[in-house]
């Protein structure tokens, strides 16, 4: 059997369970590699993304799923991977809170924000938690963008019933939104004046 060969070249992160790598065969897709993780989370957020695949909704803000690869490595799960506009691998929301604050303004920041709240709920996507890592912004030439969430997504309720029902998925993603914001809010002294 063929597996894909993966090494420190192609790296593009490193998560606390999961390393994602540039994938060796196509440059427009990603592979993420376990090192540290709990299978049965790794199944759950599967499992989330092919519910996500059968319920057809728009992947505008989140990176498509595209199966499974053996890797030297260990087995990896393949999304798309997300560059800027320019071509380069798009860095995290966190890069830009902390240390990019000159390249992006923060108008464009919260404008994103804003359009990833309407994303979650218009097409009902939950988060297990929402973290300024875990999110990327994908750069325009012009310096605003979009945030895609690249990490913990779905539910670990015992019961999901929130996953059938419109009105508790809303409930939930606002819940979940409120409380990234006021993370947000404290820890990046983002301008309380902008959110909704």
């Amino acid at each position: 059997m063929d597996y894909l060969q993966l090494d420190d070249s192609k790296l593009i992160g490193v998560g606390l369970h999961r390393k994602c790598y540039e994938h060796p065969e196509n440059s427009n897709l990603c592979i993420k590699v376990g090192f540290n993780s709990n299978p049965k989370e790794d199944k759950r957020e599967i499992n989330y993304y092919k519910f996500l695949n059968r319920r057809a909704i728009s992947w505008a803000m989140l990176p498509k799923f595209h199966g499974k690869e053996k890797t030297n490595l260990g087995e990896g799960v393949v999304f798309d991977l997300i560059r800027d506009e320019d071509g380069s691998v798009s860095k995290t929301l966190e890069y830009y809170l902390e240390e990019g604050t000159q390249e992006v303004a923060q108008e464009n920041i919260i404008n994103a924000l804003d359009d990833l709240k309407e994303y979650l709920l218009q097409e009902l996507i939950l988060t297990m938690t929402l973290k300024p890592k875990n999110i990327i912004y994908q750069k325009y030439k012009n310096g605003s963008g979009k945030l895609i969430i690249i990490d913990n997504i779905g539910t670990s309720d015992f019961i999901p019933i929130c996953k059938f029902s419109n009105t508790l998925a809303k409930q939930k993603i606002l819940r979940k939104w409120k409380r990234f914001e006021q993370s947000l809010i404290q820890k990046y002294k983002l301008d309380k004046e902008f959110f909704n």
